[in-house]
């Protein structure tokens, strides 16, 4: 396999068969762990097709097996990049995490895609209650 990131976070590594594994670990490893997992799915649900499907999931490892969604992104355009992420709310989805080293580019079909969901918010979901003072 080869690691494509290895930080306090997660580690990501790409397996020979071009799925992504991805370990959570560090601070919050299950909450983030359980909000990509629905969030992915959530996603494939309503049909978004420039984010990765999740394949496996395996929970007592926090560990997740998607597509690739292509290579990483050096440089893009702001305006762009603030597109793509627009384009994801439509599907009821806020990113929360809107840097350039969540978004990649998939040759296959000139797309550009958006990765890594564990802040991401669903947008019909309820808020939060509010904290007594």
């Amino acid at each position: 396999m080869n690691q494509v990131k290895d930080t306090e976070r997660a580690s990501v590594r790409i397996g020979y068969d071009g799925k992504v594994h991805k370990v959570f670990r560090g601070h919050l490893a299950r909450e983030r762990f359980d909000n990509e997992v629905r969030i992915l799915q959530l996603l494939e649900a309503r049909g978004c097709s420039f984010v990765p499907r999740l394949l496996e999931s395996f929970p007592d490892e926090l560990k997740i097996i998607t597509s690739n969604c292509g290579a990483r992104v050096d440089h893009l355009n702001e305006d762009r990049m603030k597109e793509l992420f627009a384009e994801l709310e439509a599907f009821g989805v806020r990113h929360d995490d809107q840097f350039l080293r969540n978004v990649t580019y998939r040759h296959s079909d000139g797309r550009f895609c958006l990765i890594d969901f564990e802040f991401a918010t669903a947008l019909d979901d309820p808020p939060a209650p509010a904290l007594a003072p």
